[in-house]
């Protein structure tokens, strides 16, 4: 066993672990055999001491005032910076330009290590120049938190699409001065197949590269003004049937369709899809083709061949199972109109994507969108198809134990290999990051700890079984940090849970803001845990009251998050469940009434707007703002702990009442208006009335 240890150490396989102070758990003996084995390790294999060091790591990481390597006296380095200068690496931070024979700055960037060693050996790494520290956020600002599929238009077809997006933030900035507009992630979903709908999570996508076309306004499709009479005859009872699907939501209160939108969509497009593209726009569309690369071929033959076998790639003929194999070179033929036919997809939904960026910046936001970074991705996906090599496919990540959930948590996300990660140089996570910045003012990374370490559940273990397996957090963070500077982007981590020390120390070393929930501040120092006085909270953080994944505050406040949570059979304890949550509640309120926050007699609009305000009153560069809060919306968007029993990210935005709030109402809504213009009121210091 202690050889074991020693590899898994080596390897950065926990054996145990400390899910309390003072309290360590040990790691199973086969877990560790399997993590091991899934990192490529033979648990019987040599142990690293008997193995040479290599002259070199694969992936070298070098931050400014940072030393050279470590490597034998004597070495020569040389680097050539991804623009082919060649410069000779002496010593210290900078190095020397090797044709001009002076000091040369040492940009930023991906570039190529050679070093030669004294005794003969020779390596080449690929070198990670990270930024400095990323400059904060521009000034303090308010933003909206919104779930777009939750917003709809009375011109989208039954979910929120990305002109309903633009739409949004064109609003928010110019009429409610918002400075930002966070949403989920939109990463293409793995499809449904027959008897089993769409996943709706957008946490578990298929692919994290591309946006998800299901988000496209069919009407703004330029190709859509062309149409021919025969084209539009055939549209119109596709019109017809998404006017019902959107009366559905916003009338009948049915849940959001996707598989139904979805259908409509497809069929529009497919008649959409035989006008031809002007010269123009087919070279615009050849020009993202040639810029996108294999990462875009990749995933348009897998939704082909998804098509065609099903969504499981695991289930696939043997050889279309390998995206490099002879049969799929083949399929890539046979389905060459299909797969231009997903990647022209892609290209649509990026184009509307940029214009709802541009919109945000033409409204006067400051940051504009902020888009969310899932953890991973669905294993039967086009990214774990494609990307064999760098993903734990036999392995899920997930969480241990803890005082939320004795007995842990297993999300169905395989992880990536960081080994793998770091002999490909990083390219798979700066590729996926380039992707989502290109229309993005900032960029919420969740679950930010999963830079440092992640939970791996061997395939058919449970949760509890798991381990922690590290990950080189000065590369990720690296890799995160120079594509975020390179497209000017904010960056927040959503570090909320179970953090290791000194985890919000080097992100906010790096630049990189955390998330505060106003229901977790408190100061677990003191006695009772109050409340942490705003004073006392972090600058460096995105501060809201409430998440996708937490009750809205209007249901928080009025405690009848306890009884949906006991109706869905969440509770062992409702009656001191109920107790609690009414004490956490007469708490606040009596804060903010001490803080001159709450007026005599506030009704909930008044006790939500005085969460707001509260926060306003933190140091917090973002003051972020759940959109469903302001409407007095009562239902959360995710219940964590079910699947069936609860219509997850399947809710519109709506009232109290649970009637469904179109964009439009939203737009006029003086409610929606009157906690925006309380909140910035705050921030600038003015007080009620003034």
């Amino acid at each position: 066993m202690e050889r074991l240890a020693r590899l898994a150490a080596a390897h950065g396989v926990a054996t145990s672990y400390a899910p309390a102070p003072g309290r360590t758990v040990p790691v199973p003996k086969d877990t560790v055999v399997a993590v091991l084995a899934a990192l490529g390790v033979d648990p019987e294999g040599p142990e690293p001491a008997a193995r040479p060091d290599p002259l070199l790591p694969p992936t070298v990481v070098h931050r400014p005032g940072g030393p050279r390597p470590a490597v034998p006296e004597g070495t020569v380095l040389r680097v050539t910076t991804e623009n082919g200068a060649e410069l000779a690496w002496t010593s210290g931070e900078a190095p020397a330009g090797a044709a001009a024979g002076g000091e040369a700055p040492f940009p930023p960037g991906w570039h190529t290590l050679r070093a030669e060693a004294p005794d003969g050996r020779a390596a080449t790494s690929t070198l990670i120049a990270a930024p400095g520290r990323l400059p904060d956020p521009p000034g303090r600002t308010a933003g909206l938190l919104v779930q777009l599929y939750s917003v709809l238009s009375q011109r989208s077809w039954g979910m929120g699409d990305l002109v309903d997006l633009a739409d949004l933030a064109s609003w928010a900035g110019h009429t409610l001065g918002a400075g930002f507009l966070q949403v989920n992630p939109l990463h293409a979903a793995v499809p449904g197949s027959a008897g089993a709908p769409t996943d709706p999570s957008p946490y578990r996508p298929g692919t994290r590269r591309f946006a998800d076309p299901i988000h496209l306004r069919i009407e703004d499709i330029p190709e859509y003004g062309y149409l021919d009479a025969a084209a539009r005859a055939e549209l119109d009872p596709i019109l017809s049937r998404a006017a019902v699907l959107r009366s559905s939501v916003l009338t009948e209160r049915a849940p959001i369709d996707r598989d139904a939108v979805w259908a409509l969509k497809l069929a529009a497009l497919a008649v959409l899809r035989r006008v031809p593209l002007s010269p123009g726009r087919h070279a615009a569309y050849c020009a993202f083709l040639a810029e996108q690369g294999q990462a875009l071929e990749d995933h348009a033959t897998w939704c082909a061949l998804a098509e065609t076998h099903g969504p499981d790639w695991r289930s696939w003929p043997a050889g279309l199972r390998d995206p490099r194999s002879h049969a799929t070179a083949r399929a890539r033929v046979e389905h060459l109109e299909r797969i231009d036919f997903h990647s022209w997809l892609a290209w649509l939904t990026d184009i509307q994507l940029a214009r709802a960026q541009r919109s945000a910046e033409n409204a006067g936001m400051p940051i504009g969108l902020v888009h969310d970074l899932a953890l991973g991705v669905h294993p039967h996906g086009s990214d774990a198809w494609a990307q064999q090599d760098v993903f734990a496919l036999r392995m899920s990540t997930g969480a241990p134990p803890d005082a939320f959930n004795e007995n842990g948590q297993d999300w169905g996300l395989p992880p990536w290999r960081p080994e793998a990660l770091a002999e490909r140089g990083y390219a798979p996570y700066r590729e996926l990051l380039a992707g989502l910045l290109r229309h993005a003012g900032a960029l919420r990374v969740d679950h930010v700890m999963g830079q440092f370490r992640l939970w791996w559940i061997p395939e058919g273990a449970s949760p509890r079984d798991g381990t922690y397996v590290s990950y080189d957090a000065d590369a990720m963070l690296a890799v995160l940090s120079l594509q975020a500077d390179r497209a000017g982007a904010v960056l927040v981590g959503e570090d909320l849970g179970t953090v290791e020390p000194g985890v919000r120390e080097d992100l906010r070393a790096r630049g990189i803001a955390g998330t505060s929930v106003l229901w977790f501040e408190r100061d677990w120092e003191s006695r009772g845990s109050p409340p942490l006085p705003p004073g006392e909270w972090r600058s460096s953080c995105l501060a809201t009251v409430t998440t996708h994944d937490l009750p809205s505050t209007a249901a928080r406040l009025s405690a009848e998050h306890v009884e949906l949570r006991r109706g869905l059979g969440l509770l062992e304890d409702a009656p001191g469940a109920l107790r609690e949550a009414l004490a956490e509640t007469a708490e606040w309120l009596d804060v903010w009434a001490r803080m001159g926050l709450l007026p005599m007699a506030a009704g909930e609009e008044e006790r939500i707007a005085a969460a707001y305000r509260f926060l306003a009153r933190t140091p917090a560069r973002m003051i972020g703002i759940w959109l469903p809060d302001a409407v007095g919306d009562r239902r959360p968007q995710n219940v964590p702990g079910t699947r069936d029993e609860y219509p997850n990210w399947r809710l519109p935005v709506a009232d109290g009442t649970g009637r469904p709030v179109p964009l439009e109402e939203l737009a006029s809504s003086e409610r929606v208006a009157a906690l925006v213009r309380a909140v910035r009121r705050e921030m600038a210091g003015e007080t009620e009335g003034a």
